[in-house]
């Protein structure tokens, strides 16, 4: 016989949900290279001359490993995350779908940084599209709480977790605000999300509820990186 499913028939498994959204993160942060391959090193004859070339892409480079690193914490809050959400509606499938939009953009803008960092929409693109895709990671995470699509998770637990996921919400709010100085620089700030999201949810407050990591062995979707945002 087939088992019918115990969840309500307007949700679905969320493992499908979960398996489509790694295929864009990795597809996205493959694509960024191609930034880097764009760049023409001249016709250097020497190793000094190879040397400055390279030097020269100093900032391609740099803009190549934050954005990689940055989709690489968010592909791990999407992970962590769904350690914990075990179905999925139409209005949840559609929120995730809007942050992968946002994510298979990255390489756009990320390019667009690279060759136009001395153009303002060069600078600022990048930041903003980073921005608007950890807000759509934060919402999602929002919607499982709200929706009850969380399994084995108090929902004062779920509610202080989304209160961390704020943390990568500030920085790359603060990144973008900064973006037309700066430019990709500001994502330098995330080096301080661990300790604004310990501040967030309040870990260290003794009157504050357990971390579910103490209880069940699943990774906690709010520790350690960009929340709920990927």
């Amino acid at each position: 016989m087939i088992r019918r499913r115990s969840h309500p028939a307007a949700s679905l498994s969320a493992r499908r949900t979960e398996a489509f959204t790694d295929g864009v993160f990795a597809i996205a942060a493959t694509l960024l290279v191609l930034g880097l391959t764009d760049q023409s090193l001249g016709s250097p004859t020497t190793d000094a001359q190879l040397a400055g070339s390279l030097l020269d892409l100093a900032h391609p480079l740099f803009s190549f490993v934050i954005s990689f690193l940055i989709l690489c914490v968010m592909w791990m809050t999407h992970v962590r995350q769904f350690e914990w959400i075990v179905r999925i509606d139409d209005t949840g499938m559609w929120i995730n779908n809007l942050r992968l939009l946002l994510v298979v953009l990255v390489p756009f803008t990320s390019s667009l940084d690279t060759m136009h960092s001395d153009l303002l929409l060069g600078r600022v693109l990048l930041p903003v599209n980073f921005f608007l895709a950890i807000v759509m990671g934060w919402l999602q995470w929002a919607w499982a709480v709200r929706s009850g699509a969380i399994a084995d998770l108090t929902p004062a637990d779920a509610k202080r977790l989304g209160r961390a996921s704020l943390s990568a919400v500030i920085l790359s709010a603060a990144a973008m605000v900064l973006s037309p100085v700066i430019g990709s620089l500001g994502f330098l700030l995330f080096a301080f999300d661990g300790l604004l999201t310990r501040v967030l949810r309040g870990g260290d407050d003794p009157e504050a509820p357990a971390s579910p990591a103490q209880a069940d062995p699943r990774p906690d979707p709010a520790d350690g990186d960009v929340r709920g945002r990927g």
